[in-house]
């Protein structure tokens, strides 16, 4: 089976989604916000305990501290940032071992926030290498709720061009039976 033949809408947007660094000044409507965290919304999750809140960093305060909690300059270029987080209490946890189930459901919700975004015509980057004590005192993030990633959000910027995947193989990342 082709994949391209067999979903080829769903396989055009994962494979031209990409982590966008380069944004332009174009503004992001409220509704395509509201469109893109509706995507999130939807996201599975363990239990359907859905443990995220998302946060729009509305304010120039608030962007100032998500631009103060990571060190790269491209982030300044994004219109729109949202703030992922996760709330442990509320997550689903293995009986087994305890393994909280919290990252893997905010995961799932953000990358639904991704491709929602994509499929808009919007740009994002997941960025998880931040300060999360910043993010934390700046949104008044009460205790068990943890900022899990930051998405930089908005239009690509002229001229940006989709970079080619560099994934291994499906022979290297699929095994039938045992490992």
């Amino acid at each position: 089976m082709n994949k391209n033949n067999a979903y080829p809408e769903f396989y055009n947007l994962v494979e031209t989604r990409y982590s966008c660094r380069d944004y332009s000044d174009a503004p992001v409507s409220q509704e395509m916000i509201l469109a893109v965290i509706d995507g999130a919304r939807l996201a599975p999750s363990a239990c359907n305990r859905q443990p995220w809140k998302f946060l729009v960093a509305d304010s120039e305060e608030l962007r100032q501290a998500v631009v103060d909690s990571y060190s790269r300059d491209w982030i300044k270029s994004a219109p729109v940032y949202i703030i992922a987080c996760g709330i442990h209490e509320e997550a689903w946890h293995r009986q087994h071992d305890g393994k909280d189930h919290t990252d893997v459901d905010v995961s799932i919700a953000v990358e639904h926030l991704c491709l929602s975004a994509a499929s808009l015509g919007l740009g994002t980057c997941w960025v998880c290498n931040f300060d999360p004590e910043v993010i934390t005192r700046a949104f008044a993030l009460p205790e068990g709720v943890e900022p899990v990633a930051i998405i930089p959000m908005g239009y690509p910027a002229p001229g940006s061009v989709v970079p080619a995947k560099k994934r291994k193989p499906i022979d290297e990342i699929l095994k039938w039976g045992k490992y």
